[in-house]
């Protein structure tokens, strides 16, 4: 069941949304903050995801994407979700009409708070130039047929900025396959 304007209104009075966060009928707008990073490689260098790379970070009110160019960014906003909710993040129809694709892994579990990092990429033809501060996603949150047992603590728990992939902390997989 996907929450409405009232019960997004409830979650912001519990904490979880901030004061000023735009409410539409079934869903939270979130803005373009001014962090953003993208990985250290050169065109067609192999990546191994059991290393941790080089990424770089810089703070901008502003950026220029070109097209086919991919960043990471992050949501203004910090936000939380209840352990007897999920959320996800959908791109808004706005940007995307301008072939700014705005994904994130998706989806949110339940306990999670921070902010959210937003993969970016610009599948247009001409560059698109992107605003802290503008609304760029929309989070959907959603029912769960029962609080969870063990609510979010992972890697990502309580991460400011963009943040980069932390899939090289994965060591329980890399054990299996090596």
């Amino acid at each position: 069941m996907i929450y409405s304007d009232q019960s997004l209104i409830t979650l912001k009075e519990q904490g979880y949304l901030p004061e000023d966060v735009h409410i539409g009928p079934s869903s939270v707008d979130l803005t373009l903050s001014s962090s953003f990073c993208c990985i250290e490689a050169i065109e067609d260098q192999e990546i191994d995801i059991r290393i941790e790379q080089n990424f770089y970070e810089w703070s901008s009110t502003t950026i220029l994407l070109k097209p086919n160019e991919f960043v990471l960014a992050s949501t203004y906003e910090e936000i939380g979700v209840p352990i007897d909710c999920a959320a996800y993040v959908e791109g808004r129809s706005s940007v995307g009409r301008m072939g700014i694709q705005v994904q994130n892994a998706g989806f949110i579990d339940a306990g999670f708070r921070g902010q959210i990092t937003l993969e970016i990429q610009n599948q247009s033809m001409f560059n698109v130039r992107l605003y802290s501060g503008m609304r760029i996603c929309q989070l959907v949150y959603c029912q769960m047929t029962s609080p969870c047992f063990k609510p979010y603590d992972g890697k990502y728990q309580f991460q400011k900025g963009a943040t980069f992939s932390r899939i090289h902390q994965d060591v329980e997989f890399y054990k299996n396959i090596l």
